[in-house]
């Protein structure tokens, strides 16, 4: 593709978006009030999703039943949460491959280091304290089933970005994921008519795995695939979901091009919130849905 062809598909794709942000992005440049550009980012408001990052992660703990319920109402389009196994074979949701970080594992089973995810019973894992880490407001909070997290999720009204975490890890995962989206009655027939429901990772073989087992379930590539890989991957996956800084609007209009979308992480910065917007992205991922929410309402949260 030419410079010349590739400028004219960027003004093309991302026009509208690009007007209706700039306005914001001179307000914020300016240090300006959401009022000197009121209702700037009112055309976006249901173009952009608002992706809560391990649900509302920023004030609340991460991957928690009270995060996902706090996410919705900072309203989230989308709760992101990850998933991993059990050593009993039991789906959990936890970002990281150990206990360490945002459980109290150390202290309850002092002797089991390194306290991989992967080494633990699910009843074993319920006995640890997933939210004392981060206030005292929230001591008691669990590591949620995944089956708890489909359920809480559904009933919010709010979407799930679902992350297969390291599924190199977890031989199989891919189809115990389905079956367990399949086993809550209706779930995936109901997320799918609202486009609620997303599975994506960082394993791209994983997503293909999982789109020859659920080709009606959209999945993300979690990553920044180079231009010439993008025509193969847009024949099974429907989204490419980069770390927003790896990007430029002549990236976003190629994805575009080729039949996907651009959900990028992990944006907490409103300036960068900004900036993805102006790209032309169709979703955000954040700690801070209730900042992004008010952006896109315009009126800027700091």
């Amino acid at each position: 593709m030419s410079t010349t062809t590739l400028n004219v598909s960027i003004e093309s794709a991302s026009r509208l978006r690009t007007a209706a942000a700039a306005a914001v992005a001179v307000a914020l440049v300016a240090g300006l009030s959401a009022a000197a550009a009121p209702g700037a980012f009112a055309s976006q408001s249901d173009d952009v999703l608002s992706a809560a990052h391990r649900g509302a992660s920023e004030s609340t703990p991460e991957n928690t039943l009270a995060a996902f319920r706090a996410g919705t109402e900072q309203g989230a389009d989308l709760i992101e949460i990850d998933v991993q196994r059990s050593s009993d074979g039991e789906l959990v949701v936890i970002h990281d491959t150990t206990l360490t970080r945002t459980t109290n594992v150390e202290e309850v089973f002092p002797d089991r280091a390194p306290w991989n995810v992967r080494d633990f019973t699910a009843a074993e894992m319920q006995t640890l304290d997933a939210g004392s880490w981060k206030g005292a407001e929230f001591t008691g909070e669990k590591l949620p089933s995944f089956t708890e997290s489909i359920e809480v999720i559904r009933k919010s009204g709010s979407g799930m970005l679902l992350e297969i975490k390291s599924p190199d890890l977890y031989t199989g995962i891919e189809a115990e994921v389905s079956d367990a989206l399949r086993e809550s009655r209706g779930y995936v027939q109901s997320a799918l008519g609202q486009d609620e429901l997303i599975v994506q990772s960082f394993d791209f073989d994983s997503m293909k795995t999982f789109s020859e087992i659920e080709p009606t379930i959209p999945v993300g590539l979690l990553g920044t695939p180079t231009i010439e890989e993008l025509p193969e991957l847009a024949t099974w996956a429907e989204q490419i979901n980069p770390f927003h800084s790896s990007i430029d609007a002549a990236y976003v209009a190629e994805v575009h091009r080729l039949g996907m979308d651009v959900l990028v992480w992990t944006v907490n910065a409103e300036e960068d919130m900004v900036r993805a917007i102006e790209l032309g992205v169709d979703g955000v991922i954040t700690n801070r849905p209730d900042v992004l929410s008010a952006l896109l309402e315009g009126q800027p949260k700091r």
